[in-house]
């Protein structure tokens, strides 16, 4: 009998996927936010290794037809497909979900991990701060109307997930703050408070889905790990995160006070949530290098009356109520 896999900060997606390859054989996944040079995509490839279909989206054509070619170029036999998906626009999200009810294949595994990238006020199309919409609200709407989807993956020995990638971030903020989600106020925006609040949201709606689908699925969040992606490298972003200390004032990582990943390391524990079948038994947990991590998540963010309150507004916000 093989030894149980264990995980540290340097395990990289594909070991994850490896040691989880069986779990992984036959499953249909859909990953957000899977441009080249970010952990989606390498949480993406590494999936496609092993499983029937990976769906892979992004807002911009051309770019996701890159991230396709890049696949199919490392991985031949991969079947990957592509979906356009701004979770910016509400509408984008319902038209993006309509194709994926579509499908003729049921849905195992949702990973929502495309994130924006920090930077000045913005109001998305439907009023909303652009963080936040992005980050929670669209991926709010696009569980909810694909739900259907995954609970079609259910058997007496599977159970479908919804992956959060979340963020340790969420610890420097506050909290959410309820009071502007629906009415942005730019008075009181920063981008790094924006972005904490966001991934806060994340790990609020993981424990939130998990206790509402009463086993139904299983949602999971996590903190990828501190990683240089195309996200950190736009220049709006660069300018925060110089202020936060964690880019040189050239724009390169600051590794003397903060501990990197590479991006395949980045997409390793998006691989755990998505497929260790021990954390059936911790649904809703939180992940940080690929271990539950339950104990670092902030008081803020652990309350679960904050995670009901979450989703009530959000429910309001998209018009619709998330039953099961």
């Amino acid at each position: 009998m093989s030894p149980e896999p264990t995980f540290s900060f340097e395990s990289t997606a594909d070991d994850v996927a490896t040691a989880f390859s069986g779990e992984i054989e036959g499953k249909n996944v859909l990953i957000t936010g899977t441009s080249l040079n970010g952990i989606g995509f390498e949480t993406a490839l590494a999936i496609a290794k092993h499983a029937n279909l990976v769906v892979i989206t992004g807002y911009n054509a051309e770019r996701l037809k890159l991230s396709e070619d890049a696949i199919k170029k490392e991985v031949p036999a991969a079947n990957v497909r592509r979906l356009i998906l701004d979770l910016s626009s509400l509408a984008s999200v319902r038209n993006a979900a309509q194709e994926v009810n579509a499908y003729s294949e049921p849905l195992h595994v949702l990973i929502n991990n495309a994130a924006a990238g920090m930077g000045p006020f913005k109001l998305t199309v439907d009023g909303l701060e652009n963080q936040f919409a992005t980050d929670h609200v669209g991926p709010f709407l696009f569980t909810k109307l694909i739900t259907s989807k995954l609970f079609a993956a259910a058997s007496e020995h599977y159970t479908p997930r919804v992956v959060f990638v979340g963020s340790a971030a969420h610890a420097f903020g506050t909290g959410v703050d309820f009071s502007i989600l629906a009415k942005p106020d730019p008075a009181k925006y920063s981008a790094s408070s924006a972005y904490f609040q966001a991934k806060s949201a994340n790990i609020l709606a993981a424990t939130e889905l998990s206790k509402r689908a009463k086993g139904r699925l299983n949602s999971y969040s996590l903190h990828p790990g501190i990683i240089f992606t195309n996200i950190a490298q736009k220049e709006g972003a660069q300018d925060d995160l110089k202020a936060l200390g964690m880019l040189y004032p050239d724009g390169l990582p600051n590794r003397e006070k903060f501990r990197w990943k590479t991006l395949s390391q980045g997409g390793a524990t998006t691989v755990t949530a998505a497929f260790d079948p021990r954390l059936n038994d911790t649904p809703g947990a939180y992940l940080d290098d690929s271990k539950v991590a339950n104990n670092t998540i902030a008081p803020h963010t652990s309350d679960p009356a904050n995670a009901e309150k979450l989703w009530t507004i959000t429910e309001e916000i998209i018009g619709e109520k998330f039953t099961f």
